[in-house]
Order: structure tokens, then C-alpha cells, then sequence
């Protein structure tokens, strides 16, 4: 399995845990896309989901923690 790297993914990303959450949203957008077209995927979608950050294309955008105890 591919563990998509975050330093290979440079956006202002706070976890590890949000590269993963957000490879893995894009791997299923690639794949429900290519089955609407009847397209065949050769490379594996999350290698498409890591390349599509890596060229910038798609951003991570952590919502900002809003501490209520203040």
C-alpha cells in the first residue's frame, strides 16, 4: 500500500491524518469519474490522488480549532 508521504505533499497541512483523509477522498473522485465515463484506469487512484497534490492541483484546507473554554 502507498502511504502518500507529507513531506512529498508541501500545503500548509497540520497532520498526517488530513494527507491520508484527503488522498483518499481524491482516489474515490478519480475512480467514480472514470466509471462514469466507462474509462480503465491503469494506474492505481491513489498514485493519481498523490500526483494531483504534488502538482498542486488540489489543496488541503484544515478548518481552523475554535477553543470554546476562552
Amino acid at each position: 500500500m502507498l502511504k502518500p508521504s507529507s513531506n512529498i505533499i508541501k500545503t500548509p497541512h497540520k497532520s498526517y491524518y488530513s494527507v491520508v483523509i484527503a488522498v483518499a477522498k481524491r482516489a474515490r473522485q478519480i475512480v467514480e469519474q472514470a466509471e462514469e465515463n466507462n474509462e480503465i484506469i491503469v494506474e492505481k487512484p491513489v498514485d493519481l490522488a498523490v500526483q494531483d497534490f504534488v502538482e498542486d492541483k488540489f489543496r488541503i484546507i484544515e478548518p481552523e480549532i475554535v477553543d470554546d473554554n476562552v
